[in-house]
């Protein structure tokens, strides 16, 4: 397919600014808004408070909450996935799972051996997705964590599908500490900033808030219509 190609643009938009009774707006400036207190809920909170209120808000969205070490993560992982009913597991190709000791875990060295586990494989396409219908877990890592609302942030590329924090029955999401900001507010500062230094951005943001939740008019609550029936964070200090 042809790229379009825009003509008359200048004149098209001279002719509505015309009509409007101005000068065209060749030039946006961000409003400077006077009130902002967005900017003022939770902000002189340590990461050691913004722990505490993520923990709390986790028993409103039915997710269960768990602090570790790096150096116990590993067992911590192992605990969690057995809790919610073993594999078969399926994760990101994530360089992270190196970085916190992980590899041995899961790159099929599980020590259970009815836990299989399927890392993303982009040159295998669709047959990803087969595997995490498939899948009784997803681990995934966290970008971001608004603490306010117990809310994770996912990027997704070619190593790392929405289908793993989609499909599977249950998520696992593992959230390093200093990924963890206050509200919405902050996470949109941070990727505002990657795209101000020219950084390129997936194409799909997930925002994450526990398992999937829904209610009809009368506020009877279905969890697991349209993703995983159960959800656990694993918060990690790399600080």
């Amino acid at each position: 397919m042809m790229a379009g190609t825009i003509q008359n643009r200048a004149s098209f938009l001279d002719n509505i600014a015309k009509q409007l009774g101005r000068e065209r707006v060749t030039e946006i400036k961000r409003p400077e808004w006077k009130f902002q207190p967005q900017h003022e809920v939770l902000k002189d909170a340590s990461k050691e408070e913004l722990i505490l209120v993520l923990k709390d808000h986790c028993t409103r969205i039915h997710t269960d909450f768990y602090q570790t070490s790096s150096g116990q993560l590993a067992d911590t992982l192992k605990f969690v996935v057995d809790d919610l009913g073993g594999g078969p597991v399926i994760i990101p190709k994530d360089s992270r799972f190196d970085e916190y000791g992980l590899t041995e875990l899961v790159t099929l060295k599980w020590p259970s051996a009815d836990i299989p586990v399927h890392e993303w494989n982009h040159e295998i396409g669709r047959e990803n997705i087969a595997f995490a219908e498939q899948s009784n877990v997803g681990i995934t890592f966290s970008e971001i964590t608004l603490a306010e609302s117990g809310t994770v942030v996912l990027f997704s590329d070619k190593d790392r599908g929405r289908s793993v924090s989609l499909l599977p029955t249950a998520h696992v999401t593992i959230i390093p500490k200093s990924t963890i900001v206050p509200r919405m507010t902050q996470a949109a500062q941070i990727i505002s900033a990657k795209v101000q230094k020219g950084e390129v951005l997936p194409s799909c943001i997930n925002y994450i808030t526990g398992p999937s939740n829904s209610a009809d008019i009368e506020m009877d609550l279905v969890v697991g219509v349209h993703g995983p029936v159960k959800a656990a964070y694993i918060v990690v200090d790399d600080e």
